[in-house]
Formats: C-alpha cells, sequence, structure tokens
C-alpha cells in the first residue's frame, strides 16, 4: 500500500541487512581464495547469498516506490541499494569463475586482494550500520578510500608480472580475469563508499 510518510527504520533496516550480505560475501569469498578447497560448495554458498542480497534489493525498490516522503534522497537510496548489491553480484562472479576457468591453486596475491575485500566488506557493513545517526561515516569512506588505493596496487603490480615471460598463456588468461574482477569488486566498494559520503555531504 502507498505510504505518504516514511516508516525510516524499515529502510535502515532493509540497508542494514544488505550490509551484512556484503560483508559475508566478501568474507566467504577470501576464506574461499584463502583455503581452495570446496570450491563447487563454497560457490553455491555464495550465490545463495547473492540471491538473498537480490531479494532485499529489490524490497528497497519496493518500498521506494510505495513511499512519498523518505528518509534520504530517493537517489542516494536508490544509488546505494544498487551498489550494495553490485558488491555481491561481483564477488559471486569471481567465485564461479574460480570453478568455470578449473583454477588449480590460489597465489598469494589473490589472498591478499581477497583480504583487502574482505576488510572492505566489514567496513561497509559498519558504515551502513552507522547511516540513521551519522556518526563518524566518514572514518569508514576514507578507510575503504585507502583500501581501494591498495588493491590498485596490488592488483596493477601482479598483471605486470602475469607477462613477465614465465606463466603459460592459459594461466595468464585466466589470473588477468581473476585480478580484474578483484580489483573492480573493491572499487564496487568505494562506489558504496562515495554514494555514503555524499548522504553526509547533504546532511550537513
Amino acid at each position: 500500500m502507498f505510504s505518504l510518510f516514511p516508516r525510516e527504520e524499515d529502510f535502515f533496516l532493509l540497508f542494514r541487512r544488505q550490509a551484512v550480505l556484503v560483508r559475508e560475501a566478501c568474507e566467504q569469498l577470501h576464506e574461499m581464495m584463502e583455503r581452495f578447497d570446496r570450491l563447487e560448495e563454497r560457490a553455491k554458498q555464495l550465490k545463495d547469498i547473492e540471491h538473498r542480497a537480490d531479494l532485499v534489493t529489490h524490497e528497497l525498490f519496493e518500498r521506494l516506490n510505495r513511499t512519498f516522503i523518505t528518509p534520504l534522497d530517493r537517489e542516494d537510496i536508490h544509488d546505494l541499494a544498487s551498489g550494495l548489491d553490485d558488491v555481491v553480484d561481483a564477488v559471486e562472479a569471481i567465485a564461479s569463475r574460480l570453478v568455470l576457468f578449473r583454477i588449480a591453486a590460489s597465489t598469494a596475491e589473490a589472498i591478499r586482494m581477497t583480504k583487502i575485500l574482505a576488510e572492505c566488506g566489514r567496513q561497509i557493513e559498519q558504515a551502513v550500520g552507522s547511516l540513521k545517526n551519522m556518526q563518524n561515516l566518514m572514518a569508514f569512506t576514507i578507510e575503504i578510500n585507502r583500501l581501494e588505493n591498495e588493491a590498485d596496487a596490488v592488483s596493477r603490480q601482479v598483471v605486470a608480472d602475469l607477462f613477465n615471460g614465465r606463466h603459460e598463456i592459459l594461466d595468464i588468461m585466466r589470473w588477468k580475469e581473476i585480478y580484474g574482477r578483484l580489483e573492480n569488486a573493491t572499487d564496487q566498494c568505494e562506489d558504496v563508499s562515495n554514494t555514503i559520503e555524499a548522504i553526509v555531504i547533504k546532511s550537513r
């Protein structure tokens, strides 16, 4: 039913549910990359998280369409919901490709990048949890930006290493895409951070 006045807690509760799924997805990918066992099972678990995240995103959009007055700008609600969902999608895509590409073993650099991604997920969860009261949000966004820069540096170095002449062509192709998708996932985290930062600026 159409609602003139927002139940603010509904929006923030849904955002918190999304952020928990972001954190879970990022942490599970790191565990998958670090342990590198039961890949198909772990990929299926991440697919389930992605499905649950899609349902929360759909519920957020439905609520946005039914509510006339919203606790945040409508554009910001849409962008934040989309951004959080994009992170989960990006993480799940990496997990599925580890299986599809028949990757035989992980690498120290991939483990480092998923560790960075897992920390991004934890920072996002804390930031979204603080969104309603607008407490210390900029500290979270600054840290996510720092983590994204760290991931970029690792990605540049490892991609350069792929073309040093010591790797098989198929391994180059496989890992170039995996590393690219890992970097993209941290970029998606930074997009979420930028949306939160825009919300903070508008609230001042």
